[in-house]
């Protein structure tokens, strides 16, 4: 069916954007609400009913939504999923969600509400509530496709204090009377990338621009097969201007068929002959993931906040690879000390949990890799 013409009354929508978190600053992501009423207005000036289109945001200050929006924290969010949208009479389902997310221990996606805290999680189990939806528990939205702008960082790189709790939404027997298409920004154990300067994910950014060419075949959810290499090739566009390092993925389940369509690359990026990335050219990946690194004078503001000493004598080239492998080596031989007033003057500007997490994780891999014995830890 899909594809084929659909009458908008016969269509259902759950938005989620989350851009604030009872977390903090350290969580706020600006972009998903934004893309949120981006994706609202879509089916809306394709004749989905307004009442049919469930929008939940947390913005952040100062954008104003243009649309009624309801709260995205854990229990409304979590009783339109069990309650209100389960019961709904219709033929098509579309889910949207971006904000913060994490691949758990047991290989699960969970999405961050707005009213979690670092000292209680609070969230939706994405693939239990995909296993809810393709059930009895749900007795019409037979085709439904589920977008999520999130990262799929693993869990313990994160450093939780604490695992985090199962927390599943309840499932009915399993029929085969449902068709969905799970499309998700990041793939396995990597971080979605944001760009807070245009408050936009970059996935979803592609994502809407495509639907938007697309917008005189909605509310039909678009042929799959046919949108997903269209995703991908202009992921791996942005991959190339070193602007990400995600690889999208998307799963089909229907009565015919249940599989992922192969991935344009490994999970872990090697080189051709299939030799280990270094940590060189990790911590220039995960530099470079951040769009203000790709900029020559955001670039130079970052550096500019670093010991003047130090910067006094860093080699600078136009190309943003080629300045920040030169940057990342010079502090490597003669300061890795440094390196940490780099991360604080990088994540200063943009704060995106997913990125930070990897940044991390890569400079810390750097300094061990270029350090001698008797260095200062």
């Amino acid at each position: 069916m899909t594809g084929a013409p659909v009458d908008p009354a016969r269509v259902h929508a759950l938005i989620v954007g989350v851009e604030r978190y009872d977390a903090g600053a350290p969580w706020d992501l600006p972009g998903p609400a934004r893309d949120a009423v981006r994706f609202h207005r879509l089916l809306r000036a394709a004749g989905v009913p307004d009442d049919q289109l469930r929008l939940h945001l947390a913005p952040l200050p100062p954008y104003v939504p243009d649309a009624p929006y309801a709260p995205a924290d854990q229990a409304t969010v979590r009783r339109v999923l069990v309650r209100e949208l389960a019961a709904a009479q219709g033929q098509v389902l579309w889910v949207w969600w971006g904000g913060h997310g994490v691949l758990d221990r047991a290989g699960r996606l969970r999405l961050f509400c707005a009213d979690a805290t670092t000292a209680d999680k609070l969230g939706i189990d994405l693939d239990s509530a995909l296993e809810r939806y393709a059930s009895d528990a749900v007795p019409a939205l037979g085709e439904q496709l589920w977008i999520v702008d999130a990262c799929e960082t693993f869990e313990e790189d994160l450093a939780f204090r604490e695992q985090l709790p199962p927390d599943t939404l309840p499932v009915g027997h399993r029929t085969l009377a449902h068709r969905q298409t799970l499309l998700r920004a990041a793939g396995r154990g990597r971080a979605a990338a944001n760009d807070p300067g245009r408050g936009t994910g970059l996935f979803s950014d592609v994502l809407l621009g495509l639907l938007a060419d697309r917008a005189a075949t909605l509310p039909a959810p678009p042929d799959p097969e046919e949108l997903f290499p269209a995703v991908r090739t202009r992921i791996a566009a942005l991959r190339e201007a070193g602007r990400t390092l995600q690889y999208p993925a998307i799963r089909l389940q229907s009565p015919e068929r249940t599989e992922e369509l192969p991935a344009a690359a490994p999970a872990s990026p090697e080189p051709a002959e299939g030799r280990p990335v270094s940590p060189l050219q990790r911590a220039v990946d995960a530099l470079l993931a951040y769009p203000l690194m790709l900029d020559p004078t955001e670039r130079q503001t970052v550096v500019a906040a670093l010991d003047p000493g130090v910067t006094a004598t860093l080699p600078r080239h136009p190309k943003a690879r080629t300045d920040v492998a030169g940057i990342l080596t010079r502090l490597g031989r003669s300061r890795p000390e440094v390196l940490w007033e780099l991360f604080d003057a990088v994540v200063s500007v943009d704060d995106d949990l997913g990125l930070r997490t990897e940044l991390d994780a890569a400079l810390r891999a750097f300094e061990a890799s270029v350090r001698r014995p008797g260095d200062r830890k």
